[in-house]
């Protein structure tokens, strides 16, 4: 699996308060993508909305009402709005193209969250043929004995897999890596993404589960008309569009140390011709380490002038181009 993790689990299935994943928006670590990223290539084209209630566990409010399913297309953070998916609510997101399981992160999901912490939640499965969806394996270490209120607050670095990790304006992002042994779905030709609204209620009765078993506990009850998790937009990143010819050249390149410090080594398994490389932050700026047309076996990179975070180092060469993600950390 390749989602970042900063402390991995000891205990499969117990919630371990020192189990962390990425961060908030801005934050070194964080995996967020902003909207203008230019890792994000196209958005989604299309979308039908199956709305939940404003409250499942009072039906006679009715259903979540604001927005409609026009308002999850194109691109995050536009003047028309978002769809409100209230509890339990969905929307399927169709593509102009399918999505590719490229090199690194393959999508993003768009939430309108006014704050780093005031988190709505929402499952996200994919399918190549619109009838079968996979799950992406969610996993919430929130605790779940006292209920997060209406307006209460959510710790970002417990959610992993779940999209509204992030606030306005920042996708939280998926690989569709995660989802590649699974049969009847072809990974490499997503047609439909699926955002379903996580029931955040932590009553037996109504409450909706992670991959361990937790009980997601988020922002709940929200009786009003937009109730649920607001869905933005989906944008399709970058990597979706490497050709098989690059797929097959990245096997043999290596990357390492990562997570790197103050240096990394790209290790070429045949020589080549090495054109450009740049690294590539959250928010999609470009920055060239090396420009200069060189014959290589192993090349080492300075990082000591950069922050620390999630970046994408972009090898162009003669052969293709080839994409990985990298994280610097601290000393």
């Amino acid at each position: 699996m390749k989602s970042f993790i900063l402390i991995t689990l000891i205990s499969i299935g117990a919630k371990c308060s020192y189990a962390q994943f990425a961060p908030p928006a801005g934050q070194p670590s964080s995996t967020a993508i902003f909207k203008d990223s230019s890792i994000i290539t196209s958005w989604a084209s299309g979308c039908t909305v199956v709305r939940g209630y404003q409250d499942i566990s009072n039906t006679s409010l009715g259903f979540a009402s604001v927005g409609d399913s026009s308002m999850a297309i194109g691109m995050a953070g536009g003047s028309s709005g978002v769809v409100s998916l209230g509890d339990g609510g969905y929307g399927i997101l169709t593509f102009d193209e399918p999505i590719d399981n490229g090199l690194g992160w393959d999508f993003a999901v768009f939430e309108n969250s006014f704050s780093d912490d005031f988190l709505e939640l929402a499952f996200v499965e994919v399918s190549s043929d619109g009838i079968n969806f996979f799950r992406f394996p969610a996993t919430s270490l929130t605790q779940d004995i006292v209920q997060v209120g209406g307006f209460g607050n959510i710790d970002a670095t417990k959610i992993n897999n779940l999209a509204g990790k992030y606030r306005a304006q920042y996708g939280t992002p998926f690989d569709l890596d995660e989802l590649a042994n699974q049969a009847g779905l072809n990974v490499n030709a997503i047609t439909h993404v699926k955002v379903i609204d996580v029931v955040g209620c932590i009553q037996d009765s109504f409450a909706t589960f992670d991959q361990l078993g937790n009980k997601i506990n988020d922002p709940w009850n929200t009786p009003f008309a937009s109730s649920g998790f607001d869905l933005d937009a989906v944008g399709v990143i970058e990597q979706s569009t490497v050709s098989v010819e690059t797929h097959i050249f990245s096997k043999n390149v290596q990357v390492f140390p990562n997570p790197a410090h103050t240096f990394v080594t790209i290790q070429f398994f045949e020589n080549t011709l090495i054109q450009e490389i740049n690294l590539i932050n959250a928010l999609g700026q470009i920055s060239t380490i090396s420009s200069e047309e060189k014959q290589n076996s192993q090349l080492s990179l300075d990082l000591s002038g950069y922050q620390p975070g999630m970046y994408y180092l972009n090898i162009q060469t003669t052969q293709g181009n080839i994409t990985q993600r990298l994280l610097i950390q601290n000393d």
